[in-house]
């Protein structure tokens, strides 16, 4: 694994606007960044972070069938007892998912370490799946890249199969919230690759849904929405107005509401009971005393923490790294601290996709601090041995 400078594509920032890439910048400073690539060798990938993915996801799935079984795990996981049936109904009777996002600390040598899961609404799916991809077309068409060189991306493919296999015949609505960029453009992105599946889809603002008096989810044009994509957490739709009325409605979720499981980060330490010492899992449990300073070595995070909000470590040297954030009404977990690989000045996350049930892509990130967050640069990646 290393990271080499390189120089940027002169058309790059025009690219990315004619395709829809609007957030290649955020706040003046560069998201999207290829100014340098980070290189693997074909082993590090299968056998550090594609393999670990795969398993991991099994042993998550695993998890998910004891929880729905039991209300003591759910309510351990902080999840409104209204929603227990639901949940439950969601997986055992097979609801379809789509895709999922693992995070782990790698630095090319030794396990990868499983960080956090976003299974429910992770982003930076277009940059990974598309964006990232059309770099390496274009470098290796211009002599910059070896024609040999690849990449660990077959993201766009297998979510093409995954729309593919739903069988779905009845318009498909992608739902974010109107005033995010980056939501709308992975939710477009999902609507494109459904629309090249054969599948009828439409997008739609989170907050123009409605809700008939017989208890059906409609679109401005009051038209029934069978099937739906929300690019929103099943934690904030458990508070909200609408949430109770889902369960009752005749509309399919995306992602379904056993979802809400393993988006919440209350899971790590169920993961770590069932597989204690796992190569790539930390230790991790329940902050039982959340009002302490952080133990030397540990990292606090909140159960529905997002974009590194509200998280706080201490490193085994003593120096304390913390963002602040909204996420203050919920339990918190305790992970051991597995620094993330330092690169020059900047601090790399990787993130490994799931789409279905397979491993299929990952996404680099880096910061200036070890917690990564939203506006974190985004980097390319290849294979080259």
């Amino acid at each position: 694994m290393k990271k080499i400078l390189c120089n940027e594509r002169p058309d790059w920032r025009q690219t990315a606007e004619k395709l829809g890439f609007l957030f290649h910048t955020i706040d003046g400073e560069a998201y999207w960044d290829e100014s340098a690539y980070y290189q693997f060798s074909l082993k590090q990938i299968e056998d550090d972070l594609e393999d670990p993915t795969t398993e991991i996801h099994e042993m998550c799935m695993d998890l998910v069938d004891r929880v729905v079984r039991s209300e003591a795990l759910l309510d351990r996981l902080s999840i409104p007892p209204a929603f227990y049936d639901m949940i439950r109904t969601s997986w055992l009777e097979g609801h379809p998912h789509l895709y999922g996002r693992l995070d782990f600390s790698y630095n090319g040598q030794g396990p990868a370490k499983l960080l956090e899961l976003n299974y429910d609404t992770p982003t930076s799916l277009y940059e990974t799946a598309a964006f990232q991809w059309g770099w390496l077309e274009q470098n290796i068409e211009r002599g910059l890249l070896p024609r040999h060189a690849d990449q660990f991306n077959s993201i766009d493919t297998r979510l093409h199969q995954a729309f593919a296999q739903l069988g779905i015949e009845r318009p498909f609505y992608f739902a974010s919230m109107k005033d995010s960029v980056e939501d709308r453009a992975t939710t477009d992105y999902l609507r494109l690759i459904a629309e090249k599946a054969g599948i009828e889809s439409r997008h739609i603002d989170v907050e123009d849904i409605g809700l008939t008096a017989e208890g059906r989810f409609v679109d401005l044009q009051d038209r029934w929405i069978p099937h739906l994509f929300k690019l929103h957490a099943w934690e904030f739709i458990f508070h909200e107005p609408f949430g109770a009325a889902i369960a009752a409605s005749d509309t399919q979720f995306f992602e379904p509401a056993w979802k809400s499981i393993l988006s919440n980060k209350g899971i790590l330490p169920l993961l770590w009971e069932a597989h204690p010492g796992h190569p790539n899992l930390l230790e991790t449990h329940l902050d039982l005393h959340p009002q302490r300073d952080v133990p030397k070595g540990w990292v606090r995070k909140p159960f529905f923490s997002r974009e590194g909000a509200n998280i706080e470590l201490r490193t085994p040297q003593d120096e304390v790294v913390k963002e602040d954030g909204p996420y203050t009404d919920a339990p918190y977990i305790l992970q051991s601290f597995a620094p993330l690989p330092r690169f020059g000045d900047s601090y790399t996350l990787i993130g490994s996709w799931v789409i279905g049930d397979q491993a299929a892509g990952i996404g680099v990130r880096e910061d200036d601090s070890l917690i990564t967050k939203d506006s974190s640069r985004f980097l390319p990646h290849l294979i080259l041995d």
